[in-house]
């Protein structure tokens, strides 16, 4: 049982379970191509470009062009949560705690699929036949934690960082009708709007995507979340994407079960689980913009 459950007790000020501060359920899932798969381990293939040849004279021989294939691999894990509600507890409560406890398992999956989403974008890829080849994030499509500043220092989310992320994106040929998406924590938001105040059109826009009016700036969507990672500098990871970049393989989605278990005196369980993998699915499509925490 929860040894936090007698907080809501009848003694206490509220007679309602309220869920503390937290992301609730994942916000990158709609972001991400997402793919139902089967198995511990999935496949995605890949097909490169190729180049046309100039024909070298009347009646020339057919060419052969070899189209590049390649393939990804996904690994799934499985993410388990549970907790239990004896029977005691729901006599001493004003309400059935089952619910709520149903909902926070909800945000607590939600938000183990984000930091896995967030972990692939720049980890380690792995590709090949077998998928055994280990494939890095490609350090070209980092922006620098200097750039968009004059004179040169360590700063925070500014215009020019996002002029160099849609730079980076554009001149890796990343279709400009493929969503783009920018994943970016509170303080970095707050830098963005702050350096924008120089320039009212850009201050207008920003502001509006703050307030909610707009979800895009500069041909990106803006997800906020405060689980982005930080560098071996310990500057802050704002994560920039083109959608098809990221692969979420769900071999389960997160399915709820409420029982009795007859083991711990017929208390009630909580039990979530989920089967899911994630994977980086093109260099030229993800990077980040390092920038800095203070």
């Amino acid at each position: 049982m929860s040894i936090q459950i007698t907080t809501a007790f009848v003694e206490q000020y509220s007679a309602n379970v309220m869920h503390l501060s937290q992301q609730k359920g994942s916000r990158l899932r709609p972001a991400v191509s997402s793919e139902t798969v089967t198995g511990k381990n999935a496949f995605f293939e890949q097909i490169g470009a190729t180049a046309a040849r100039v024909r070298p004279s009347r009646h020339a021989d057919t060419p052969q062009i070899d189209t590049p294939h390649a393939r990804r691999r996904v690994s799934l894990v499985d993410y388990d949560w549970a907790d239990l509600i004896d029977n005691e507890d729901r006599v001493r409560m004003l309400i059935d705690p089952t619910s709520p406890y149903a909902q926070a398992a909800g945000f607590a999956m939600g938000r183990a699929m984000d930091q896995l989403i967030i972990d692939a974008a720049d980890g380690t890829a792995f590709t090949g036949v077998d998928g055994s080849t280990s494939t890095a994030f490609d350090s070209n499509n980092i922006v620098g934690v200097q750039e968009g500043i004059s004179p040169a220092a360590d700063t925070g989310l500014n215009v020019g960082k996002l002029r160099a992320a849609k730079e980076i994106l554009d001149a890796n040929e990343v279709d400009p009708e493929e969503s783009r998406f920018i994943v970016l924590n509170a303080k970095q938001l707050k830098n963005l709007l702050a350096e924008t105040e120089v320039t009212s059109s850009d201050f207008n826009v920003v502001k509006a995507l703050v307030q909610g009016e707009v979800d895009t700036f500069m041909g990106f969507k803006f997800i906020r979340t405060e689980l982005i990672g930080v560098d071996s500098n310990a500057d802050q990871k704002v994560l920039f994407f083109g959608q098809d970049g990221i692969k979420l393989a769900v071999g389960s989605n997160p399915v709820a079960r409420i029982s009795e278990r007859a083991d711990k005196n017929h208390a009630t369980q909580v039990f979530y689980s989920m089967c899911i993998g994630a994977t980086r699915m093109e260099e030229k499509k993800v990077g980040y913009i390092t920038c800095d925490p203070s």
